[in-house]
């Protein structure tokens, strides 16, 4: 009997706690939620499958069947067309867009994070204009400054390298909008005091604590960065001249505004282009849902 009472204790305690009546959604509420997720989800889903579809058709598939119906998979044929027109430089492209992504993500997060907690925490001349210019480069559409870059860039002789990508994109006012945010509800002004009364410097405590306490919020930022990196086109298509540094979604670009164009393998190409932002998504998916909770509530 301690056995049965004990297992049954365990399966309650285990199961999920249930809100009281007075604040349980009703029946209907449940059922519209219900039908607007689904609608939701069919919405967001639909091009992804239309595009794996898609990838697996030629040209004249493409014309001639549904949009959601298979064909006769193509997938070969379409690889070998894509980089018979890239000149075997697609996967370089998708490394290409990796790298760039990868480096101005972590970069950006460090240089928004540390922004973001000096503005937070500490008290110096010029905080407020600089918190000023933060929320004014929100406002400031990315293309605008795409022209200027280019010109500082080619004076500087790093127009047409992979920096020319990836310094620009390490710049995120978001990044440091969310930095702030989050420093100022995750980060006890009484732990920083207590730092300093051990004699621990700021650079240490920076480094040993804070980044810790702003994991989650530092995982939020670097996938901003790291898909608004992957998705540039216009400052690539300004910066880059070269072939081989081109990023994925620059070549794809060129392939889409190219004379009659093979289709399929444009799909094809399309679709391995999003693929590592799905995986990233999926396999980070429940540290970046708590890292945009981090800053929700504060105290």
């Amino acid at each position: 009997m301690s056995t049965v009472s004990t297992s049954r204790t365990k399966r309650q305690s285990s199961a999920r706690p249930t809100p009281p009546p007075s604040l349980a959604p009703r029946r209907t509420a449940r059922v519209i939620t219900t039908i607007v997720l689904c609608f939701v989800l069919v919405y967001f889903m639909a091009p992804v499958v239309w595009l794996f579809i898609a990838s697996s058709k030629t040209t004249a598939q493409l014309l001639s069947t549904g949009s959601f119906m298979f064909a006769d998979l193509s997938w070969g044929a379409n690889w070998s067309a894509l980089l018979e027109w890239t000149g075997g430089n697609f996967p370089r492209w998708v490394l290409n867009s990796l790298i760039y992504s990868c480096v101005a993500g972590v970069a950006g997060t460090l240089i928004s994070v540390s922004c973001g907690y000096a503005i937070a925490k500490f008290q110096f001349p010029g905080r407020r204009v600089l918190l000023a210019v933060t929320m004014g480069g929100l406002l400031m559409p990315v293309a605008l400054l795409t022209v200027p870059l280019y010109v500082l860039f080619h004076q500087i002789g790093l127009a047409n390298t992979a920096w020319a990508v990836i310094i620009p994109s390490m710049v995120s006012p978001f990044g440091v909008f969310l930095g702030q945010v989050y420093a100022e509800s995750s980060v006890p002004t009484e732990l920083l005091e207590a730092a300093r009364v051990d004699g621990a410097s700021e650079a240490r405590t920076f480094f040993t604590m804070v980044l810790r306490l702003l994991a989650p919020a530092m995982l939020t930022i670097f996938l901003f960065i790291f898909v608004a990196t992957w998705n540039n086109v216009l400052l690539p298509l300004m910066m880059i001249s070269t072939n081989e540094l081109k990023p994925v979604t620059l070549g794809l670009y060129g392939m889409s505004t190219y004379f009659s164009p093979n289709k399929g393998a444009m799909m094809l190409g399309a679709l391995l282009g999003v693929l590592p932002l799905i995986v990233l998504f999926l396999s980070l998916q429940r540290y970046w849902r708590s890292g945009l909770a981090a800053g929700a509530v504060k105290g």
